[in-house]
């Protein structure tokens, strides 16, 4: 009898060693797939949060690039016209909030700054250096005369016959690119080729600096905190001892940002990740264990049957009711499994749940283009209007707060755009007014036009025309077209930009300017194509591009040619609202 109980008790043994290697495989398993998912959703948040840093700075560089070649700074590099040159980087640095603008000399001495910096001497600036070489130049750190953490791009000035006479550096205030992502899931940071911390959404990890050769962070100053790194199939993984709010285990993901000379680490939580992979596992050794009861269970009732054989009727019935208890016992342990496998199901939905979140998040970051000229729109307009109210001209400030509601309401139905997006609709064609959008074009632009002196010649028809198209992406490629007829009157003296609305069986809109004309004609609506100089501002050779697909979506026209008396004139052809051609 002792010998058949040890055998019994060595089967169990061995049965609930193979349940716990088969549970612990599984948990691997598990918690390598789960690993997999939240490394997609933290590289998706680290190219996100990269995105946002890298297209926050290059808008500093080029500011710099755009006033590099401004003709005040011409003068002030030959010693004239100081109080201008002062006005003008003062004015640029209060409306793009940097730290401060300077102009220097190729000595490196400080002619002229928007703040009135006290250091007079940057020639050791590497930002300086390179720009001096003709080229952009780029640095950071916390050095004189702002002592605070800080972005510098310096941008080389040229004179006519092509040296370099002055440097524009635009001091970029680090704090404040951080304060819309302070404290944000998950921790993100940047470290420089040094290997030091020097943006990150976790102040506490400013200026930990990466030991040559290792893995990991140490604080510039006192005693390092608990830290190891391991591996857990290809991801890395560390255990961190380094404050209430950054997680205990963290996967670590690395993005090279060579644009800005920067790494971009993410540290994502991974106890999401070990509770799915527990639970995936419990769940496991739940059916292994409830299998294994029910063979122990259905060998027990085949001995039991056969000692029932031998031994008297009586105990029949005291046998049956130990098998009745067996049964609820089961039925039992189903119940706890088919909870078990439950809660494993809501866990796998809420992680489907938030892959799909982290995936809207991509796909707003290129809502910023659509709702940039609305938004400068409306400070125009806020800006004008306290100056007006100053002066005690109501209707002007009135008619000015109307814009700004007409233009909020104008990018609520921009963001109503990108929800229908997020739901894989298309938003359908409706009737627009062509006349108003062409005045809101010219509206938006004005400031553009009026300070590059050029007459507009647009004389608006008495009453609306209906055409079939999108209102906002509609007004989009008209401020393409007038903004790109500007930049080519540039260098000429006579500026005129003539609209005229023509309506035949088709509606068209000419933009004529006075320029040089087109020089490739067949290729103005390729993408990248431009006729700017490298590093010219919003000169990547989109614009036409973009408008040339969304007029294609109106079912639409455009076409580009010369004029014969000189210059360009692009046309865009639009079919009549129905209701138009009914009438």
């Amino acid at each position: 009898m002792t010998r058949l109980w040890n055998q019994r008790a060595l089967i169990v043994v061995g049965f609930l060693i193979t349940v716990a290697a088969v549970s612990a495989a599984v948990w691997r398993y598990g918690y390598l797939q789960a690993l997999d998912q939240l490394a997609q959703r933290g590289q998706a948040d680290l190219d996100l949060a990269s995105d946002r840093l890298t297209g926050q700075l290059q808008g500093f560089q080029e500011i710099a690039v755009l006033l590099a070649d401004h003709p005040v700074l011409q003068a002030l590099a030959i010693g004239r016209e100081t109080a201008a040159a002062k006005a003008m980087l003062l004015a640029a640095a209060d409306k793009t909030a940097a730290l401060d603008i300077l102009f220097v000399s190729p000595a490196g001495q400080v002619v002229a700054s928007a703040h009135d910096a006290t250091l007079q001497d940057v020639s050791q600036n590497a930002a300086f250096a390179r720009a001096m070489h003709g080229a952009m130049g780029i640095d950071h750190g916390v050095k004189p005369p702002f002592d605070q953490r800080t972005f510098v791009f310096g941008a080389p000035s040229f004179a006519v016959g092509g040296g370099v006479i002055g440097v524009l550096m635009v001091a970029v205030d680090v704090d404040r690119l951080e304060d819309d992502w302070r404290g944000s899931n998950p921790a993100v940071f940047f470290t420089d080729r040094s290997g030091e911390v020097f943006i990150s959404n976790r102040s506490e990890l400013l200026f930990w600096t990466r030991p040559k050769g290792e893995a990991g962070l140490v604080p510039a100053a006192g005693r390092s905190p608990p830290f190891s790194s391991s591996f857990t199939g290809p991801h890395e993984v560390w255990q961190l001892g380094w404050g209430p709010y950054l997680p205990a285990r963290a996967l670590h993901l690395v993005k090279q940002l060579p644009v800005i000379g920067m790494t971009g680490e993410v540290l994502v939580d991974v106890a999401p990740a070990r509770r799915l992979a527990g639970l995936q596992a419990s769940a496991v050794a739940a059916l292994c264990l409830a299998f294994g009861a029910m063979l122990f269970l259905a060998t027990e009732r085949r001995r039991t049957l056969a000692q029932a054989n031998a031994v008297l009727e009586s105990r029949v019935a005291k046998r049956t009711a130990a098998l009745q208890d067996a049964n609820v016992s089961l039925r039992r342990e189903v119940s706890e499994r088919r909870q078990a496998e439950a809660a494993l199901q809501r866990a796998q939905a809420d992680l489907v749940q938030a892959g799909k979140l982290s995936a809207l998040g991509q796909m707003s970051a290129g809502l910023s283009h659509e709702l940039n000229q609305p938004l400068m729109a409306i400070r125009s307009f806020a800006e004008n209007g306290a100056q007006f109210l100053a002066r005690g001209e109501t209707q002007v400030a009135a008619a000015n707060m109307g814009r700004i509601s007409d233009l909020a309401e104008r990018m609520a139905r921009i963001i109503k755009n990108l929800r229908a997006f997020a739901r894989q609709e298309t938003r359908e064609l409706t009737r627009v007014d062509i006349v108003a959008v062409i005045d809101t074009a010219l509206e938006l632009t004005a400031v553009r036009l009026r300070d590059d002196a050029v007459q507009v010649q647009w004389v608006p028809p008495s009453g609306p025309v209906w055409v079939h198209a999108g209102e906002v992406r509609l007004a989009q490629v008209m401020v393409n077209l007038i903004t790109n007829a500007a930049d080519a009157m540039e260098a000429t003296q006579d500026r005129a930009l003539t609209i005229t609305l023509n309506t035949g069986d088709r509606i068209s809109v000419d933009v004529a300017d006075t320029g040089p004309g087109i020089s490739a004609p067949e290729k103005i609506f390729d993408p990248f194509y431009s006729t700017k100089e490298v590093g010219a501002a919003e000169g990547m050779g989109l614009g036409l591009s973009i408008s040339y697909g969304l007029v294609q979506s109106f079912d639409g026209n455009i076409r580009g040619a010369n004029r014969p008396e000189g210059g360009a004139v692009f046309t865009v052809e639009l079919d009549r609202w129905e209701g138009e051609k009914a009438a």
